[in-house]
Protein backbone atom coordinates (compact mmCIF):
# COMPACT_ATOMS: atom_id res chain seq x y z
CA UNK A 1 0.00 0.00 0.00
CA UNK A 2 3.01 2.86 0.80
CA UNK A 3 5.03 1.85 -2.19
CA UNK A 4 1.23 2.97 -4.67
CA UNK A 5 0.94 5.54 -2.56
CA UNK A 6 4.42 7.03 -3.30
CA UNK A 7 2.60 7.44 -6.73
CA UNK A 8 5.75 7.03 -8.62
CA UNK A 9 7.38 4.84 -11.13
CA UNK A 10 9.92 3.51 -9.45
CA UNK A 11 7.49 2.61 -5.96
CA UNK A 12 4.99 1.17 -8.52
CA UNK A 13 7.65 -1.29 -10.04
CA UNK A 14 8.60 -2.15 -6.34
CA UNK A 15 4.83 -2.66 -5.36
CA UNK A 16 4.74 -4.87 -8.54
CA UNK A 17 7.48 -6.82 -7.53
CA UNK A 18 6.39 -7.36 -4.19
CA UNK A 19 3.34 -8.51 -5.13
CA UNK A 20 4.57 -10.19 -7.48
CA UNK A 21 6.94 -12.07 -4.62
CA UNK A 22 3.76 -12.33 -2.36
CA UNK A 23 2.04 -14.46 -4.85
CA UNK A 24 4.77 -16.56 -6.34
CA UNK A 25 5.83 -17.52 -2.32
CA UNK A 26 2.47 -18.32 -1.89
CA UNK A 27 2.59 -21.15 -4.45
CA UNK A 28 5.95 -22.29 -3.85
CA UNK A 29 4.49 -23.09 0.06
CA UNK A 30 1.22 -24.94 -0.93
CA UNK A 31 3.49 -26.82 -2.90
CA UNK A 32 6.47 -27.53 -0.78
CA UNK A 33 3.63 -28.48 1.94
CA UNK A 34 1.44 -30.64 -0.50
CA UNK A 35 4.72 -32.61 -1.83
CA UNK A 36 6.65 -33.32 1.42
CA UNK A 37 3.47 -34.25 3.02
CA UNK A 38 3.59 -30.85 5.24
CA UNK A 39 0.09 -29.85 4.86
CA UNK A 40 -0.99 -28.64 8.74
CA UNK A 41 -4.73 -27.66 9.84
CA UNK A 42 -2.73 -24.63 11.01
CA UNK A 43 -2.14 -24.19 7.47
CA UNK A 44 -5.37 -24.88 5.63
CA UNK A 45 -6.72 -22.25 7.59
CA UNK A 46 -3.71 -19.51 7.43
CA UNK A 47 -3.03 -19.73 4.15
CA UNK A 48 -6.23 -18.26 2.71
CA UNK A 49 -6.10 -15.70 5.08
CA UNK A 50 -3.08 -14.48 4.24
CA UNK A 51 -4.19 -14.84 0.46
CA UNK A 52 -7.09 -12.74 1.17
CA UNK A 53 -5.35 -10.29 3.06
CA UNK A 54 -3.41 -9.85 0.39
CA UNK A 55 -5.68 -9.67 -2.39
CA UNK A 56 -8.67 -7.69 -0.26
CA UNK A 57 -5.41 -5.12 0.21
CA UNK A 58 -4.92 -4.17 -3.54
CA UNK A 59 -8.45 -4.36 -4.29
CA UNK A 60 -9.10 -1.39 -1.76
CA UNK A 61 -6.12 0.61 -2.46
CA UNK A 62 -7.39 0.28 -6.22
CA UNK A 63 -10.84 1.80 -5.46
CA UNK A 64 -9.38 4.46 -4.09
CA UNK A 65 -7.22 4.90 -6.53
CA UNK A 66 -10.37 4.89 -9.10
CA UNK A 67 -9.71 1.79 -11.17
CA UNK A 68 -11.70 -0.63 -9.78
CA UNK A 69 -15.15 -0.04 -9.72
CA UNK A 70 -16.17 -0.31 -5.82
CA UNK A 71 -19.02 -2.79 -6.04
CA UNK A 72 -17.21 -5.10 -7.45
CA UNK A 73 -15.01 -5.28 -4.17
CA UNK A 74 -17.66 -4.92 -2.14
CA UNK A 75 -18.98 -8.50 -3.53
CA UNK A 76 -15.35 -9.82 -3.52
CA UNK A 77 -15.29 -8.75 0.29
CA UNK A 78 -18.56 -10.30 1.26
CA UNK A 79 -17.51 -13.68 -0.14
CA UNK A 80 -14.40 -13.49 1.23
CA UNK A 81 -15.73 -12.52 4.93
CA UNK A 82 -18.73 -15.00 4.60
CA UNK A 83 -16.22 -18.01 3.74
CA UNK A 84 -13.52 -17.19 6.29
CA UNK A 85 -16.34 -16.63 9.24
CA UNK A 86 -17.80 -19.96 8.33
CA UNK A 87 -14.79 -21.69 8.32
CA UNK A 88 -13.62 -20.42 11.37
CA UNK A 89 -16.37 -21.73 12.82
CA UNK A 90 -16.21 -25.59 11.58
CA UNK A 91 -12.66 -25.03 13.19
CA UNK A 92 -14.14 -24.35 16.21
CA UNK A 93 -16.61 -27.36 15.90
CA UNK A 94 -13.07 -29.13 15.22
CA UNK A 95 -14.22 -29.49 11.70
CA UNK A 96 -10.73 -27.93 9.16
CA UNK A 97 -11.92 -27.11 5.83
CA UNK A 98 -9.27 -26.64 2.94
CA UNK A 99 -10.07 -24.68 -0.26
CA UNK A 100 -11.87 -26.12 -3.09
CA UNK A 101 -10.78 -26.34 -6.54
CA UNK A 102 -12.71 -22.99 -7.39
CA UNK A 103 -11.36 -21.39 -4.85
CA UNK A 104 -7.91 -21.56 -5.77
CA UNK A 105 -9.23 -20.81 -9.37
CA UNK A 106 -10.67 -17.74 -7.87
CA UNK A 107 -7.53 -16.91 -6.11
CA UNK A 108 -5.49 -17.05 -9.61
CA UNK A 109 -7.81 -14.95 -10.90
CA UNK A 110 -7.90 -12.22 -8.34
CA UNK A 111 -3.76 -12.41 -8.55
CA UNK A 112 -3.91 -12.19 -12.69
CA UNK A 113 -6.37 -8.87 -12.66
CA UNK A 114 -4.11 -7.46 -9.61
CA UNK A 115 -0.90 -8.05 -11.79
CA UNK A 116 -2.96 -7.03 -14.90
CA UNK A 117 -3.67 -3.56 -12.63
CA UNK A 118 -0.25 -2.80 -11.69
CA UNK A 119 0.87 -3.64 -15.27
CA UNK A 120 -1.51 -0.98 -16.34
CA UNK A 121 -0.08 1.58 -13.66
CA UNK A 122 3.67 1.24 -13.87
CA UNK A 123 2.53 2.04 -18.17
CA UNK A 124 1.02 5.27 -17.19
CA UNK A 125 4.05 6.52 -15.37
CA UNK A 126 6.32 5.46 -17.67
CA UNK A 127 7.45 7.08 -20.40
CA UNK A 128 6.24 4.73 -22.47
CA UNK A 129 2.91 5.84 -21.71
CA UNK A 130 3.28 9.56 -22.52
CA UNK A 131 1.39 10.73 -25.52
CA UNK A 132 -1.00 7.85 -25.30
CA UNK A 133 -4.54 8.68 -26.81
CA UNK A 134 -7.34 8.62 -24.52
CA UNK A 135 -8.62 6.07 -26.14
CA UNK A 136 -5.83 3.72 -25.66
CA UNK A 137 -6.52 4.79 -21.34
CA UNK A 138 -9.85 3.97 -21.90
CA UNK A 139 -9.01 0.45 -23.85
CA UNK A 140 -7.06 -0.32 -20.60
CA UNK A 141 -9.67 0.25 -18.27
CA UNK A 142 -12.19 -1.81 -20.45
CA UNK A 143 -9.73 -4.70 -20.37
CA UNK A 144 -9.60 -4.30 -16.46
CA UNK A 145 -13.36 -4.34 -16.32
CA UNK A 146 -13.80 -7.22 -18.05
CA UNK A 147 -11.18 -9.02 -16.52
CA UNK A 148 -12.71 -7.51 -13.06
CA UNK A 149 -15.95 -8.57 -13.55
CA UNK A 150 -14.94 -11.70 -14.88
CA UNK A 151 -12.97 -12.39 -11.18
CA UNK A 152 -16.29 -11.29 -9.22
CA UNK A 153 -18.01 -13.93 -11.26
CA UNK A 154 -14.99 -16.58 -10.41
CA UNK A 155 -15.39 -15.28 -6.83
CA UNK A 156 -19.02 -15.47 -6.12
CA UNK A 157 -19.36 -18.93 -8.09
CA UNK A 158 -16.81 -20.22 -5.39
CA UNK A 159 -18.66 -18.61 -2.45
CA UNK A 160 -21.58 -20.44 -3.57
CA UNK A 161 -20.13 -23.81 -4.29
CA UNK A 162 -18.11 -23.90 -0.95
CA UNK A 163 -21.71 -23.26 0.89
CA UNK A 164 -23.60 -25.60 -1.60
CA UNK A 165 -20.63 -28.35 -0.43
CA UNK A 166 -20.87 -27.27 2.95
CA UNK A 167 -24.63 -27.56 3.33
CA UNK A 168 -24.18 -30.73 1.06
CA UNK A 169 -21.41 -32.59 3.64
CA UNK A 170 -23.64 -31.34 6.52
CA UNK A 171 -26.56 -32.91 5.49
CA UNK A 172 -24.66 -36.14 5.10
CA UNK A 173 -23.37 -36.14 8.61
Amino acid sequence: MMLIYKDSLSSTIFAAIVFAVAALTDLLDGYIAKKKGLVTDFGKIMDPVADKFLILTAFMVFVQMGVLQAWMVVLICIREVAVTFSRVARLRRGQVIAAEKSGKIKTVSQILCISIVLIFLILEKSNFAQGWSQSVENGWGLVINILMFATVILTVNSGVSYFFNLRKTAASL
